[in-house]
């Protein structure tokens, strides 16, 4: 079997890419994917495989093989709140759009299903399918998890990948811990409104969203070492509808992302203590919520080599570097906490790399070609965990 799994996904090339082309077009948000469930739900029929909806979260998982241990397959298949504009034929025009390659991932998934129930009577265990929403809002993981989907039967280790369209395709990355922990917040600022003519009568949180702003800048610049992996970004400033009015409030989100623990918790420490000083200082109530909290995804050495040894026996000539680590965050780390896991990159870059962009733009393209080894290395990487630890 050593390449046949290979040569098998290769076979379906065109059914994977018609099944990426149908889920791009109807990009869905959140914990809310009633068009993305439905086809995942019909094309898992279709295979006659049984599953599982858990319809307060829009997941879904299915099942193959019987006892034993138990492997997970996880992607996610939720989309991003923008209009798209990469010009492809398929393109969504909903409003949302598929900029982070969710939609190769489901279809990926469902390839390795069907290979799956090809080879089910070989299966040494069982093999869990989750296709998950709310990925982008970092909500899915946990509710997937809080519906029970690592459970019945209970899931002993898992395994997911993320495509990268700066990335050849037919290239995989792995390592240790390759997505970061992201600490997300809202500062929520109230001032006095008054006329823009009048500042002295009122109050102005865009002037301490200002200061704020530029004070959580230099925690970055002036507390943490360059070689301690921070990134801390301030993705929204919102405030005022008019020009010649001082607005009574101005919010500011944010996303702290780190690896190491003691930096997390030093950082999450001082934007608190540094907002508050600047709203003192400017006369301005805050609040200050938290959005979400995520670890790092942690990935387990031996696990990773064993999922490389599948690669490599399907094909010695798939590229594989370790080099995944970036600051990019993943709530497949749940799961990672949860069970001894591996989690790669797939590389999806299209044939001229001039053209490349990353993810979450709306001109973003990716190349089909990634779809049958997605399916294949799913696949092969399942049934050698089970025959390994039978």
């Amino acid at each position: 079997m050593k390449d046949q799994i290979l040569q098998e996904a290769k076979e379906m090339q065109e059914e994977l890419i018609k099944w990426r082309h149908s889920l791009h077009k109807i990009p869905e948000l959140g914990l809310n994917l009633p068009n993305t469930a439905a086809f995942v739900k019909e094309t898992l029929a279709g295979m006659d495989i049984e599953f599982t909806e858990y319809k307060e979260c829009s997941c879904i998982t299915a099942t193959l093989g019987k006892g034993g241990k138990c492997f997970l397959l996880r992607s996610d298949m939720d989309g991003l709140p923008m209009q798209e504009e990469s010009g492809e034929s398929f393109a969504s025009e909903n409003g949302c759009m598929h900029s982070c390659g969710h939609d190769l991932h489901a279809s990926i998934l469902l390839g390795a299903a069907k290979l799956l129930k090809k080879h089910e009577s070989e299966l040494k265990g069982t093999v869990k399918l989750l296709f998950q929403s709310g990925e982008e809002t970092f909500e899915g993981a946990k509710a997937a998890i809080e519906a029970g989907v690592m459970e019945n039967p209970h899931v002993d280790a898992a395994f997911a990948m993320h495509v990268a369209s700066i990335l050849p395709a037919n290239t995989i990355i792995y390592g240790t811990y390759p997505m970061a922990a992201v600490y997300g917040f809202r500062v929520n600022l109230t001032g006095i409104g008054t006329h823009g003519s009048t500042p002295q009568l009122g109050v102005d949180p865009i002037n301490t969203g200002v200061h704020a702003y530029l004070a959580l800048q230099e925690l970055i610049a002036r507390e943490i070492s360059s070689t301690d992996e921070a990134a801390l970004t301030i993705g929204r400033f919102s405030a005022g509808a008019v020009s010649n009015v001082i607005p009574e409030r101005a919010v500011l989100e944010g996303t702290l992302r780190t690896f190491k623990p003691e930096i997390r918790s030093r950082l999450m420490k001082r934007i608190d203590e540094v907002v508050r000083s600047v709203a003192n200082t400017y006369r301005t109530e805050v609040e200050i919520e938290t959005l979400s909290d995520i670890p790092p995804v942690t990935c387990s050495p031996e696990m990773n080599q064993e999922i490389l040894a599948s690669i490599h026996e399907m094909n010695p000539e798939i590229q594989t570097l370790p080099y995944y680590h970036v600051m990019g965050s993943e709530d497949f780390a749940f799961i990672s906490d949860m069970v001894p896991s591996s989690y790669f990159g797939l590389g999806a870059g299209i044939e001229d790399q001039t053209k490349w962009l990353g993810q979450h733009n709306p001109r973003v393209r990716f190349s089909d070609n990634c779809l049958a080894l997605g399916a294949a290395v799913y696949t092969k990487a399942a049934i050698d965990w089970l025959n390994a630890h039978s």
